[in-house]
């Protein structure tokens, strides 16, 4: 569980979230949603601290994540982004299985997680796998970044907007693969989008 507790945020001066409160239940898929500048992404950076809360607590399963290790807890969580994010320098199998071998998982284990988190989000890995991001459209980026935020097996995975600049036939297609993965995985999702049709169809 995800619990925020009275966090206020500032920054020189000026308050960008001034008294928020919730909770998130294991497994659930949350989208915060709002105009740009309100606060959304600030408040998915706090989760994984990126960014500290000037005030208040954020606590994952009742711990209050200010005393816990900073790597510890972002080992835990996948995170996806609008730019996705990827190494251009590294093929589509090293951007995903960067994380899981730095944490030293099974090699076998690797590459079948790798296979299957390629399949679930729609790309074949005998086609996909050893190609570089540039060699990849827009949405095929999109669906990397996404499969890299899953490949750690997280409980909780943090989305900013991930689908926003790709074309409606794209990010539509998208969106269903992701929610396939929710159906299959359970995780815990907090997705940031501006777009209210995203939000009803996600969340």
């Amino acid at each position: 569980m995800i619990e925020f507790e009275h966090v206020c945020k500032k920054f020189k001066g000026h308050t960008v979230i001034p008294d928020l409160s919730f909770k998130i239940e294991d497994g659930n898929f949350v989208a915060i949603i709002g105009a740009s500048g309100c606060g959304k992404t600030t408040t998915l950076k706090m989760i994984n601290r990126l960014i500290s809360p000037t005030s208040g607590k954020i606590l994952i399963d009742g711990e209050n994540i200010a005393h816990k290790d900073v790597i510890a807890l972002r080992r835990n969580m996948g995170y996806a982004i609008q730019q996705t994010g990827l190494f251009p320098h590294l093929t589509v199998r090293k951007n995903i299985e960067m994380i899981p071998r730095i944490q030293k998982k099974d090699s076998a284990e690797i590459e079948k997680s790798t296979q299957e988190l390629m399949k679930m989000v729609g790309l074949d890995p005998q086609n996909f796998l050893d190609r570089y991001p540039r060699e990849l459209s827009g949405g095929q980026q999109q669906r990397v970044g996404v499969a890299r935020a899953f490949a750690t097996d997280p409980k909780i995975v943090l989305m900013d907007e991930p689908f926003s600049a790709l074309d409606p036939i794209t990010r539509e297609g998208l969106q269903d693969k992701l929610l396939d993965l929710q159906a299959e995985l359970k995780k815990t999702i907090v997705f940031v989008t501006h777009d209210m049709d995203e939000a009803i169809k996600l969340a």
